[in-house]
């Protein structure tokens, strides 16, 4: 019987929880080393900010992030990619405190809080390519030809400012789908490097809605317009 004496006529010495305590604290560590290395180089995870990419994200959804896709393969115009924007969309040094700045990239992590400088938005213009706005039909136009935007925000036209840009190697154009609630490229024409984004500040290509559960779904790739032939879009 448990804590009867053994032949010496001791007591049996109980083991002490420490070790159990230890087990369990190496795997915890293990598993989110693991997820930080996954989520690194593999997959992440990023949360809706706000409503500039209406209707197809909303507000408050979590999306999973392809960081492989366009290492074998090139970013599309159409595609949906998740970028760091600081440098063009937002200025290098956030100005917070190193703690507040800790804090927010600690909610970034755990997919409950968005990103000051970290932003989804679609590709329209690759390199070489010219952005126009707008046709005599009043769609914008890529290399002269109009495209079809059945992605855009219900009653949104394609765009209510006017432009005219080429895409400089190595860039993209890229704008929301909710053209009215989206600060994208286009406010930024009079900017550094007038609104275009790096090709190498690209992170990703979302895949999926993965939250809320009734939103759950896959993220198809779409064809916009043809691809330039001199100057695909690598990263």
């Amino acid at each position: 019987m448990s804590g009867s004496p053994d032949a010496s006529g001791e007591p049996p010495r109980r083991r002490s929880g420490l070790p159990g305590w230890r087990f369990v604290l190496a795997i915890v560590i293990c598993a989110v080393v693991l997820s930080a290395v996954v989520r690194a180089t593999l997959v992440d995870v990023y949360y809706i900010p706000s409503g500039s990419m209406e209707p197809l994200l909303e507000t408050g959804d979590r999306v999973l992030v392809s960081r492989t896709d366009y290492h074998f393969g090139e970013i599309r115009r159409g595609d949906l990619v998740v970028f760091d924007g600081r440098g063009s969309f937002a200025p290098f040094n956030s100005g917070n405190s190193p703690f507040v700045d800790l804090l927010q990239q600690a909610g970034q992590w755990l997919g409950v809080a968005g990103s000051d400088t970290i932003y989804v938005k679609r590709v329209i213009g690759l390199p070489g390519d010219t952005v126009e706005c707008c046709g005599p039909d009043g769609r914008l136009q890529v290399n002269g030809e109009p495209v079809q935007e059945d992605y855009i925000f219900d009653g949104d036209a394609p765009s209510d400012m006017e432009f005219s840009v080429q895409v400089p190697k190595d860039r993209l154009w890229l704008m929301g789908d909710h053209r009215s609630a989206s600060a994208d490229s286009r406010v930024l024409l009079g900017a550094p490097g007038g609104g275009m984004v790096p090709i190498e500040r690209v992170i990703g290509r979302p895949t999926n809605i993965i939250w809320p559960l009734d939103r759950a779904a896959g993220l198809d790739r779409i064809q916009l317009g043809s691809q330039p032939a001199d100057q695909p879009a690598e990263n």
